[in-house]
C-alpha cells in the first residue's frame, strides 16, 4: 500500500476573524463606518457612500456592495477622487440607526468589533502602504469615533498607532512584521483590481 507523503506547505487554517470565516453580509459594511465612510437616512431607508483616491478603490467597493445585494454607483469628485455610494435601501436602515444615534453625527455603536471583511472593505476603502507600515485611514471629522476604532483595532491583534492629520492622518499605523502579517491574514488575498503596492501580503 502506497502512502501519500505529506505535503511539505502546511495547510493554512483561517482565523475565526478573516474573510474566510463567513459569508459577505450587510453588517461588514461597518468596516467602511469605521474608516472615512458615510451614512444618512431618508425615510425608512439609508445610504452608505465614501470618497475613494483611486479607480481600483472603485472597482472593489462596487463588487463588495453588489456581494451584499446593495446596488452601488459612483462619480468623480472634480478633485481626482471617486464618490462610491449605494443606492437607498431599507436594508441598510439598521446599520444607520446604530451609527446615528444622535441626528447625523457618526458613533460606533456599544460592542462595535472588527474582523476580516469589515477590514477588507476599510482597507479597499482607505488602506495605504507607507514606509513605516500600512495606514488606515480615518474620517478628517470623525474624532469622537477614532478611540473606540482603535480599540476594536487592539482587540483583534492590530494595535494602532495615531497618525496626526498634519502627517498623512487622520489614520491608524498598523506596524511591524507580526501585526502586518497579521492584517494580511484577515482580510485576505488581494482584489485583482488593487495594485500589489496598495495591498497587504503575506510576509516574504
Amino acid at each position: 500500500m502506497s502512502l501519500t507523503p505529506p505535503s511539505p506547505h502546511p495547510v493554512r487554517q483561517p482565523s475565526l476573524f478573516s474573510t474566510e470565516a463567513a459569508d459577505p453580509v450587510l453588517p461588514d459594511l461597518a468596516g467602511l463606518l469605521a474608516g472615512p465612510g458615510e451614512v444618512v437616512r431618508m425615510g425608512g431607508t439609508a445610504r452608505i457612500s465614501v470618497v475613494v483616491d483611486a479607480a481600483w478603490r472603485v472597482h472593489v467597493l462596487v463588487a463588495e456592495f453588489g456581494a451584499r445585494g446593495v446596488p452601488a454607483s459612483w462619480a468623480p469628485t472634480g478633485d481626482g477622487r471617486h464618490l462610491v455610494r449605494t443606492a437607498y435601501a431599507t436594508t441598510l436602515a439598521p446599520l444607520a440607526r446604530a451609527w446615528l444615534l444622535r441626528g447625523t453625527v457618526k458613533r460606533p455603536p456599544a460592542g462595535f468589533h472588527l474582523n476580516g471583511r469589515r477590514l477588507r472593505l476599510w482597507l479597499a476603502a482607505a488602506g495605504a502602504a507607507d514606509p513605516a507600515g500600512f495606514l488606515l485611514r480615518l474620517g478628517a471629522a470623525d474624532e469622537d469615533c477614532w478611540p473606540a476604532v482603535r480599540a476594536a483595532l487592539a482587540a483583534v491583534g492590530l494595535p494602532g498607532a495615531f497618525v496626526e492629520p498634519g502627517e498623512g492622518g487622520p489614520a491608524y499605523r498598523i506596524a511591524g512584521r507580526r501585526r502586518l502579517a497579521r492584517l494580511a491574514e484577515l482580510v485576505g488575498d488581494r482584489p485583482p483590481a488593487a495594485p500589489p503596492a496598495d495591498w497587504p501580503g503575506p510576509p516574504a
